[in-house]
């Protein structure tokens, strides 16, 4: 099993930060919380596809994201391998992307999924049982991660992003357990963590949301 490269994964972060401080004006609140070592699950909403940069721009270590295979295309295809990213076929049980993401956990690294599974109104109202599965396997805590203001306004010169300099707020809340302990991986206790998460990330997202004023 090939494991996505953490030194990849560190250089994409500066690449990440560079484009996040360069282009825009990020307010980033309790990052701290993000465990400064071993495994750990980002769960991030998804409204936007600049989501993903922001995160990887804003977040105190370094992210393996797992990202949708139709985006691995030409020399982006080779750049998101090259900085670590995980490749993932939505419409299948990709074996070789759930291998790479729990190696990733396994090595102590962070893992970032879009729970939603596809860019939609980023409320978390339509949870994969995907996050579930790997918080539960490996044991690692799940961190809720809230990005608003990616959607408010499109930018002028370019219209598919947000407006250059513009203000966008990354908030981190508490890390909690997926599973109830007992370590269950059956369809049911799975089930009963996704619905957990879901509780979780919804309240995380309104609390962020009463702290920014969005």
């Amino acid at each position: 099993m090939t494991v996505p490269s953490a030194k990849g994964a560190a250089v994409g972060r500066g690449i990440g930060i560079g484009l996040m401080y360069g282009l825009w004006k990020p307010r980033v609140l309790g990052a701290w919380r993000v465990p400064a070592s071993g495994p750990a699950i980002l769960a991030v909403n998804h409204a936007h596809n600049i989501d993903g940069p922001m995160l990887m721009g804003t977040a105190p270590r370094p992210v393996h994201f797992l990202i949708k295979k139709e985006a691995f295309v030409g020399p982006l295809g080779g750049f998101l391998e090259g900085i670590g990213q995980v490749k993932v076929d939505r419409d299948s049980t990709d074996r070789t992307a759930i291998a790479g993401a729990l190696g990733v956990l396994e090595q102590g690294g962070v893992l970032g999924i879009f729970p939603e599974g596809t860019r939609g109104e980023g409320d978390f109202a339509s949870l994969r049982a995907g996050l579930a599965y790997f918080a539960v396997r490996s044991g690692a805590p799940i961190v809720p991660v809230a990005v608003l203001g990616s959607t408010d306004r499109r930018g002028r010169l370019v219209k598919a992003l947000p407006p250059l300099r513009g203000h966008v707020d990354v908030v981190f809340g508490d890390a909690f357990q997926a599973g109830d302990g007992s370590g269950r991986r059956t369809r049911k206790a799975l089930d009963e963590a996704t619905v957990r998460i879901q509780g979780k990330l919804t309240a995380h997202l309104e609390n962020a949301r009463r702290l920014t004023g969005r």
